[in-house]
């Protein structure tokens, strides 16, 4: 390929390249020619900063039942039971995949034949199977390996997706659709080296994302985490779902130096407590589970006990188990937190909690498909069905496994049925009539303004009052993004303000909707959960909510 091509043909087009997208991408190369796209390096994903590990059922006590019911519990009655067995009764075999790719997970330490299992918050069984404190950096670095050496996969690091290419673009620079029946062509991508915008042309696209925590102005996520996936599905017509159920991890490292550093849950799993300023325990007032609650009600209750102390911070003790034992399950915690002057093996850590995962997205079926044909989503982008009102600990990764392969297994069908002339060629790229910015303070005010209004207006307790707020807000400042991107060339930080604009503005959208509290959604005006209405899906497309 040469530098200056912009139009590339491709069998695969995969977004993102989280565990996700990786894995996607390595078990349909052997029948289809991919590229995978990454806005940044390869690396640079939220699977990267995954700690605690991958939920699935290896231990003698443990069974499916019991997975599925603590899925069940914890996505509070909205979870779709379907899915929740599919990804349970599948997790073993994914796991096991990943063993003979070459992921070194922890193996126990009576019996060196099985796995260490972790046990997290909200499970009833140890069931977290993970290498050391870095499952995600390890699952990462043996599947990136695996994709440099695969022939048919191209790699694009540094290149940013803008919008989805539809068989109904209709505006340069943009997707406009007009039903469900649409068909997926490819995606406009800027190449961050060059500025040039490249036309991917593709049988099937697959968005891999990631979540959207960069939306809030305190988050766990890696500053790649803007919602791309989400906003460019709901731009070119898919259905999204329940997207005002936004995860915020309790206890995320309290240092004006220490950028989205998440002290994993693991910790309380392995017998951390929360205590306040005067060291006193508070959690067994709100939940009997106490530390090992689910997240949602161990964020709502560091909430109000932050707000009603006026304190910065609460603490996370585990100073109180040997240090040997510390230091040889959380090395990577262990040192982290050392280089901020915290020792955990002698002392409580400061923590608050902060956004953390996205438990609604683009809706999909069993197999990954969107309701745009040739249109896949998998991973944190994707609302399945799984999570429900709020995601079970350490769910996450084998959900993206689960539907990694089961995506990957429905695109090779896809692509033995599909009629080449049946779709047309995507038009290239039009940026006539625009020029370079000379405006860019607009883009970094909005930015701004937009993490700090979702953060004090729609965060872990909300009201119709702060939630109206917010909607006025984020509706003048998409009007102020939406003349400024037709008037001038694309960048990097305008294509994710725009995405970040066009999430906050959905889960308000959800978040008024629902008159109730469930699950992560909690609104002082509902305090209590109506099954009778609303348990059901909040579902947005353009032009509807229901």
């Amino acid at each position: 390929m040469n530098d200056d091509e912009t139009m590339i043909q491709t069998d695969i087009l995969v977004i993102g390249s989280g565990v996700a997208g990786l894995a996607f991408a390595l078990k349909v190369s052997p029948f289809a020619s991919v590229a995978l796209v990454t806005k940044k390096g390869v690396m640079d994903s939220n699977t990267t900063h995954a700690q605690g590990g991958i939920a699935s059922v290896f231990g003698q006590l443990d069974s499916f039942a019991l997975h599925i019911q603590d899925t069940l519990e914890a996505g509070d009655g909205l979870c779709h039971r379907e899915v929740v067995e599919q990804v349970v009764k599948n997790g073993p075999e994914r796991i096991r995949e990943l063993i003979d790719l070459g992921v070194k997970f922890n193996l126990s330490r009576q019996d060196a034949d099985n796995l260490d299992l972790g046990q997290e918050g909200g499970h009833s069984r140890k069931r977290i199977v993970h290498a050391q404190d870095m499952t995600g950096l390890e699952l990462e670095r043996v599947l990136v390996d695996h994709l440099h050496r695969d022939p048919r996969i191209r790699l694009f690091e540094n290149h940013v997706a803008i919008d989805l290419i539809t068989c109904s673009t209709r505006m340069k620079r943009g997707t406009v659709t007009t039903g469900h029946e649409d068909v997926c062509l490819g995606a406009y991508v800027l190449d961050r080296q060059t500025q040039q915008v490249k036309t991917f042309a593709a049988r099937i696209t697959l968005l891999a994302t990631g979540g959207a925590g960069k939306v809030y102005l305190y988050t766990s996520n890696p500053d790649v985490a803007t919602g791309d996936g989400i906003a460019m599905a709901y731009r070119a017509g898919a259905t999204v779902a329940n997207l005002e159920f936004v995860q915020f991890h309790p206890t995320c490292l309290y240092h004006p130096e220490a950028k989205n550093f998440l002290i994993s849950e693991a910790v309380r799993g392995e017998g951390a407590v929360l205590v306040d300023q005067a060291g006193r325990r508070f959690m067994e007032r709100y939940d009997p589970r106490k530390e090992l609650a689910c997240r949602d009600v161990v964020a709502r209750a560091i909430d109000t006990e932050l707000k009603q102390s006026g304190d910065d911070t609460v603490y996370l003790d585990i100073s109180h188990r040997p240090a040997d034992f510390i230091k040889e399950r959380f090395p990577n915690l262990y040192r982290r937190c050392l280089e901020f002057g915290f020792d955990m093996t002698r002392q409580p850590i400061p923590v608050v909690p902060a956004a953390h995962y996205m438990c609604g997205g683009v809706v999909t079926d069993l197999l990954g498909r969107t309701d745009i044909q040739r249109l896949y989503a998998v991973g944190e982008t994707a609302c399945t069905g799984l999570h429900g009102a709020n995601r079970l600990a350490s769910n996450s990764l084998i959900e993206a496994l689960v539907y990694a392969d089961r995506a990957a297994r429905q695109a090779a069908a896809d692509l033995a049925g599909f009629d080449v002339g049946a779709a047309p060629a995507p038009a290239p790229w039009d940026e006539v009539g625009t020029s370079d910015s000379d405006e860019r303070i607009v883009v970094s005010h909005n930015w701004d303004e937009i993490r700090r209004c979702m953060w004090n207006y729609v965060g872990i307790v909300r009201s119709d009052k702060r939630l109206e707020r917010a909607q006025r807000r984020i509706e003048n400042i998409n009007n102020e993004i939406r003349e400024y991107y037709w008037n001038f060339k694309v960048e990097p930080p305008l294509i994710e303000l725009r995405n970040i604009a066009t999430v906050a503005d959905l889960i308000v959208r959800c978040a008024l909707h629902r008159k109730e509290s469930r699950g992560l959604h909690y609104n002082i005006a509902y305090p209590r959960r109506d099954d009778r209405r609303w348990r059901k899906d909040t579902v947005l497309r353009r032009a509807y909510v229901g």
